[in-house]
């Protein structure tokens, strides 16, 4: 797998030293995670490799056409949005080019059923397709196994702007969190000592805000080690805001994904889930236009 990383050196440094910056991609990428958890099939990829049996001109012009059956944004084109929001939230946190440019929507973007539609009551549906046949196992058993499953270290990770979004969305997963009770990771009515309880347990389904999902990980109670979904809610709330355009719940946001998750996108590990609407989803990038 190549040589081992040197802990007291960064690893675009390091990834320089063996090949020049040209090798970054490959060189995260390279580095598995033994605790990752296998996601069903990757319906978007499959696509693709069928398109390429096609003309360059009928998947130019299918790539800016949305499938009539489809409730969301084409898997490019949510890559792309979340990539232009990244990019604007960037001009503070100074992501470099080639973390940027270690992003592709294949390995980034889960697609969701494009039949059924995306309402805080379908979540559990979603959820069980994304991850195929091993569904039961990573998302509703209740035991810790030591060495693969740990303690406060969920699946599938559900970030909104309010405590009140999250609890809906926590109430659409309820047929998967019977056995194994899911984390609330937020501050309304919540203190963080409770929930460090709650996370010194198996964990495979958590849904909470920014600021508080952030403070957690921090003190080692919240850990990442299976995470393998992270679901973004696209909702937009009755003043016409959402995850990515509040104020204050937008910066919290960008400062625990650069932070803490983002580097598990880019090795693979960690795909982006950004349910909503299409007409939400519009709506977000006019927003965005309007922010610039």
């Amino acid at each position: 797998m190549g040589c081992e990383e040197p802990s007291k050196v960064s690893k675009q440094n390091w990834c320089k030293e063996r090949g020049g910056g040209r090798n970054m991609k490959s060189a995260i990428k390279n580095q598995k995670n033994p605790n990752r958890i296998p996601l069903g099939p990757n319906r978007a990829l499959m696509k693709k490799k069928k398109k390429n049996t096609e003309s360059k001109t009928e998947n130019d012009e299918k790539s800016n056409v949305l499938q009539p059956t489809t409730t969301t944004l084409l898997p490019s084109q949510q890559f792309g949005f979340f990539l232009d929001r990244l990019k604007s939230a960037n001009n503070r946190l100074k992501l470099s080019s080639l973390e940027m440019e270690s992003m592709y929507a294949d390995t980034c973007i889960v697609e969701l059923l494009q039949d059924l539609e995306q309402n805080a009551g379908n979540l559990s549906k979603h959820m069980k397709a994304v991850f195929g046949k091993s569904w039961k196992n990573v998302l509703c058993e209740g035991q810790l196994l030591e060495g693969k499953v740990d303690p406060g270290s969920p699946a599938v990770l559900v970030i909104s702007s309010s405590a009140l979004r999250s609890l809906e969305l926590l109430r659409g997963l309820r047929p998967l969190t019977r056995e194994c009770q899911a984390a609330k990771l937020f501050a309304k009515h919540l203190k963080v000592n409770e929930q460090v309880s709650l996370l010194k347990a198996r964990v495979n389904i958590a849904s909470g805000t920014p600021n508080r999902i952030k403070k957690l990980i921090e003190i080692d109670a919240l850990r990442l080690s299976r995470l393998a979904v992270l679901v973004l809610d696209m909702h937009i709330d009755a003043k016409g805001y959402s995850l990515f355009t509040q104020p204050q719940v937008s910066g919290e946001f960008w400062d625990l994904y650069t932070s803490h998750l983002h580097q598990q996108v880019i090795q693979g590990d960690l795909r982006i889930c950004l349910y909503g609407h299409i007409s939400q989803m519009q709506n977000e990038v006019k927003s965005a236009a309007l922010d610039e």
